[in-house]
């Protein structure tokens, strides 16, 4: 996982099951929320089979990629993992219509795997002469066809090609029953929207996603910093605040350098008037992909324990009430501000998907973070948690509706169907009980509360290695979405 916290697993009584990195060779390991089995599947028969093993025996089952998850929804403790990593085909195509697509419908389009990241689809692209709005990321390492896009997949050009669920025009699944579907607006249009923005890992294991490509454009790309020894922060679009410092990095394509410095210009006047320590750079590229290859090229650190506390910007809130804007971000004490909103994500109906309909009237993701050390004590883990919902409660003031993006979101929410679902809960909870009847697929993370959510399923014990039934009467069919302050359940689900 890229967030070790969610490996491990706190047990109700304080004591930690873990496996460090750090662990002194010879030193026995715990599972934590490990899975004890897994399949790296290879092929669609392989998730087949696995989907079809899980459903037999009524295993816990969860789907991972690349294990890039701020909620820990590719882990459970005592679970089956079916590893879609492998699955890396990737395919261009100049004329592709959409199956079942009225004659003269095409795009050129690339088809990625499951298991493709987006330094491969990058690669691929700029091998066509093309761009694909994708997730940025030090070495690309992010999953570019999963959870990313089932979860809205922002993107530093989101601006100007809108977010990912916008350029998605067809997906391959296998479903909770093992049928192998495809799924666009013109078949299995329901399971399609669904798919679009709400959440990873819950209606059906992506085989593949086709993304509309775009002609490559020049780009112009401006930083700044207030304090002249922060270090790079935000690259693509992304910023730092906070009440000593700050910094951005913007991007913009098909502008031409004298018009981004113009653009600049009467800012960092005014920060430096006031401070007299800003400074301020701007480049210039011919394309996108030379400066990827430069700013996120190369691996960046992995494996550090984060969790999120986050909120959408409004365009109201942003143009309306700066002050108070800026008022909870000192507060806070720092927030990260992702730009990756309005202009063309405006522009897009809020019901042509099941992403949250806040998205298209925001402006920008805020966001907060409490990281911490492997080996941290209990006690000092859920003081940095508690800070968090700290945060959580002062972001909430951001404005009406008090939605966040999906996948950089908090644990702690004390209206999950509003922040991450808002009007489109109920739908998606409907095509999640067409499409999964018997809720195979769920998304997970906690304590040793979290069994008691699921009563009827079947976990494999992490010591013995063998399948334990939960014994627990069955409430198959029954319409809720199970949540505990210590295990959340995320995601739309029918509890079994």
């Amino acid at each position: 996982m890229q967030s070790p916290n969610f490996e491990t697993y706190i047990f109700g009584n304080g004591t930690i099951s873990a496996c460090y990195l750090n662990t002194t060779l010879g030193v026995p390991c715990g599972q934590g929320s490990v899975p004890v089995i897994g399949v790296d599947a290879r092929s669609v028969g392989d998730v087949q089979a696995t989907v079809q093993f899980a459903s037999k025996h009524n295993l816990r089952l969860v789907i991972k990629n690349t294990g890039h998850d701020y909620l820990g929804r590719s882990t459970a403790r005592g679970a089956l993992l079916l590893w879609t990593h492998h699955l890396k085909n990737i395919t261009y195509q100049e004329t592709f219509t959409p199956d079942g697509a009225p004659q003269g419908i095409t795009y050129k389009v690339i088809t990625l795997g499951a298991g493709v990241q987006w330094h491969e689809a990058y690669d691929a692209v700029e091998a066509e002469g093309r761009f694909i709005l994708g997730g940025l990321s030090p070495g690309g390492s992010v999953g570019a066809a999963g959870g990313w896009v089932q979860g809205g997949g922002h993107s530093a050009f989101a601006a100007r090609y809108a977010l990912g669920v916008d350029n998605v025009l067809q997906f391959a699944v296998v479903t909770a029953l093992g049928e192998y579907l495809t799924v666009n607006s013109y078949k299995n249009a329901d399971l399609f929207w669904a798919l679009r923005g709400g959440g990873g890992g819950t209606y059906a294991v992506i085989i593949s996603t086709t993304y509309v490509t775009h002609d490559r454009f020049p780009l112009s790309v401006v930083g700044f910093q207030l304090h002249p020894s922060l270090s790079d922060a935000g690259w693509g679009g992304y910023s730092s605040v906070s009440a000593k410092d700050m910094s951005f990095f913007y991007i913009a394509p098909n502008i031409s350098l004298a018009n981004a410095n113009a653009t600049l210009d009467p800012f960092v006047k005014l920060a430096q008037n006031i401070t007299g320590k800003a400074g301020a750079y701007s480049m210039h590229y011919d394309s996108f992909y030379p400066w990827y290859k430069a700013t996120f090229g190369t691996d960046g650190q992995v494996g550090s324990n984060v969790e999120l506390a986050s909120r959408l910007l409004s365009r109201d809130m942003a143009e309306n009430h700066a002050d108070e804007v800026a008022d909870m971000i000192l507060t806070v004490g720092g927030v990260g501000i992702n730009f990756v909103a309005g202009g063309a994500v405006s522009k897009v109906d809020p019901e042509t998907s099941g992403l949250h309909p806040a998205w298209r009237k925001a402006v920008a993701h805020v966001y907060s973070v409490e990281s911490w050390a492997e080996g941290t004590s209990v006690s000092d883990i859920q003081q940095a948690r508690q800070r968090l919902r700290a945060a959580l409660d002062i972001l909430d003031g951001l404005g009406p509706g008090s939605a966040t993006y999906y996948n950089e979101a908090s644990l702690y929410e004390k209206d999950f169907k509003k922040s991450f679902f808002g009007p489109h809960y109920n739908r998606l909870k409907s095509i999640k009980a067409k499409y999964d009847p018997d809720t195979l697929f769920i998304v997970a993370s906690g304590s040793a509360e979290c069994n008691k959510r699921f009563p009827g399923s079947t976990v494999l014990d992490t010591n013995r290695k063998k399948a334990v039934r939960l014994g627990r009467p069955s409430l198959k069919g029954s319409s809720t979405l199970a949540q505990q302050n210590d295990a959340r359940w995320w995601g739309i689900s029918l509890v079994r």
